[in-house]
């Protein structure tokens, strides 16, 4: 199980440096379980050759009292290595995981385009879970019970040679029982973590999109796809399940096979080992204790094998691609000196999700300072996605996108936020007040620009009406309407007074009246903004000076509207359409 230089590693090594006597106290308890198991069997041997057979009872209770005693100290030791495994555990899992949201703070936007939420929430909860249960019940346990092997083996060669050499013989067996198992269980499991994300994600997807589930009646076709993830999640469990129960009865068996065995050659009759009455009971409680830690062993193998799953997933996660760290230091002012002056430029930009297929081809704009554009086009024609490339989101396959000259995607993020104002067709509540929604906690954001934008939206009066004003906490999805939660996403987008407005079909879900002081209140924003807007509607959002065609993944028409409606057939044919459906 190779982890050289991998985030498990860099967190195992960290956590035992800052819990330094916390590890020391474990290898100690570690070791005074092994040891202390061995001594019982030894006590026992003495009370039965010395004491029992002779009839010796004077130091009879003395004895039995050393038995009680050494197997509290197991006791204590085992109730102490797995206090302490329990607390190093939790914290290599914490630092795993904070190390993980790094990494997704730093990760390629396309990740995002070909993982699921429920994918990615898996790998942090049920990944990690599993890599937990490697040093909680895993590799810890199995080195435990490694030793224990290891001290039998040599306390029953010290009893009798011949019987020693029996139990040798029997390991090689037991060995290639696990093995085979292991084999089977670690592809069952890797399965199973895949699956499992499949599960999660479908959850995560019911959830989000229940009001458009229960809308459209398509309750029955989300139960039988969850009905059919289930069952295919359960067809693993169910694999790793009998490996598991299949095992364990045949470690029994043996072991039952293997204690008649010792007792018929210590007969009486036979008495083919030479050992006293004593060493036959020490012998059978050393092989009793023999066969729990090889059972153990494979509670604790099933365990190493979700962990070595969930540490290829953890560790295929943290190799994804990240951005580009090497940001240019420029800030606003220095890419952006003057706000009547923004100029974007498209240079010949392709973009790929996956490799071979193209979302965008050879794109070539260039956009005057505050110039209002609206890109139009049928859906997935990859209008959403030329704007996440626009943001610097997402890195072009081919070409690139500057303003004034600077490529977009070299610009450090926190500056980014000055430069683009973002609006959704949706408004994504954050646990916080009134206040937070619009500076999503940005600390760098003043009381006085909230005010400002929620002024310039229309919502100062309703906000201040509210119990705690702007400090109001805000509970609910259900706490704005629609309409306030499209103008709250606008203050959002303008709190920083961004030069570059992206609308991206933000009436959508509107009524006519809301929309209308919607495409009010971005009015009022053009005059001093380059906006740059998504619509489906050619005869809504906000008046325009050019209008942008993609079809097929290109340019196919650019224009203001006038010049569209007398020369572009597509462009005439929609307009015309959406005025009758509206009159």
């Amino acid at each position: 199980m190779e982890v050289e230089n991998s985030l498990i590693k860099r967190s195992i090594v960290k956590v035992i440096k800052d819990n330094i006597w916390t590890s020391i106290i474990l290898v100690i308890a570690v070791c005074g379980v092994v040891v202390t198991s061995l001594i019982p069997p030894q006590i026992l041997k003495y009370i039965v050759d010395h004491n029992l057979v002779p009839k010796d009872s004077d130091k009879l209770f003395s004895f039995a009292f050393a038995y009680i005693g050494v197997l509290v100290f197991i006791g204590i030791f085992d109730f102490v290595k797995e206090a302490f495994l329990t607390v190093l555990g939790q914290k290599i899992t914490k630092e795993i995981r904070i190390e993980m949201m790094e990494k997704l703070e730093m990760i390629n936007a396309n990740f995002f385009s070909s993982n699921s939420s429920g994918v990615v929430v898996s790998r942090f909860i049920n990944d990690v879970d599993a890599i937990n249960s490697l040093f909680t019940s895993g590799i810890i346990g199995m080195m435990v019970d490694c030793f224990k092997l290891i001290g039998i083996v040599i306390s029953i060669w010290m009893f009798s040679s011949k019987l020693g050499i029996t139990i040798l013989l029997l390991l090689p067996a037991i060995y290639g029982i696990t093995r085979l198992f292991q084999k089977r269980m670690l592809k069952a499991q890797i399965e199973n973590r895949i699956l499992i994300g499949r599960v999660n994600n479908h959850i995560s997807e019911s959830l989000k999109n229940i009001q458009m589930i229960k809308s459209y009646s398509k309750e029955g076709y989300m139960e039988d796809n969850y009905k059919k993830y289930l069952l295919d999640n359960y067809k693993t469990v169910e694999t790793v399940n009998f490996y598991d129960s299949v095992y364990s009865p045949l470690i029994q068996l043996t072991r039952a096979f293997v204690i008649a065995f010792i007792v018929v050659l210590s007969s009486k009759h036979l008495n083919f080992l030479g050992i006293s009455l004593g060493m036959v009971a020490a012998s059978i409680e050393l092989i009793s204790n023999l066969f729990a830690p090889i059972e153990n062993l494979g509670m604790e193998l099933q365990n190493i094998q979700q962990a070595v799953s969930g540490i290829k997933r953890v560790n295929d996660f943290y190799g994804e691609p990240e951005d580009d760290l090497k940001k240019d230091e420029l800030k606003l002012e220095d890419i952006i000196p003057n706000r009547e002056d923004v100029r974007i430029s498209f240079n010949d930009i392709t973009f790929q999700y996956e490799e071979g297929s193209d979302v965008l081809q050879n794109i070539n704009l260039n956009l005057k300072p505050n110039e209002k554009v609206t890109f139009v086009g049928r859906t997935g024609v990859g209008k959403t996605t030329l704007f996440k490339l626009i943001m610097g989101l997402l890195k072009p396959t081919k070409g690139s996108i500057t303003i004034n000259g600077v490529d977009v995607y070299d610009i450090k993020n926190s500056e980014k936020r000055k430069i683009f104002g973002y609006v959704d067709q949706s408004f994504h509540i954050i646990k916080g007040t009134v206040a937070e929604q619009i500076s999503i906690q940005d600390e760098s954001i003043t009381r006085e620009q909230i005010e400002k934008a929620l002024d310039f939206v229309g919502l100062a009066e309703y906000v201040s009406a509210l119990e705690n004003g702007m400090d109001t906490k805000v509970t609910s999805d259900t706490f704005f309407s629609q309409g306030q939660k499209q103008l709250l996403s606008i203050a959002r987008a303008i709190v920083t007074n961004p030069p570059v407005l992206l609308l991206d079909e933000i009436t959508a879900n509107l009524d006519s009246i809301t929309e209308e002081k919607i495409v009010s209140v971005l009015q009022k924003a053009s005059e001093a903004h380059t906006i740059l807007s998504i619509s489906h509607r050619l005869s809504s959002i906000i008046a325009c000076d050019t209008v942008v065609i993609l079809e097929h993944s290109r340019v196919k028409n650019v224009g203001s509207p006038e010049e569209l409606l007398e020369n572009d057939a597509w462009y005439r044919s929609h307009i015309t359409l959406e005025k009758l459906t509206w009159s």
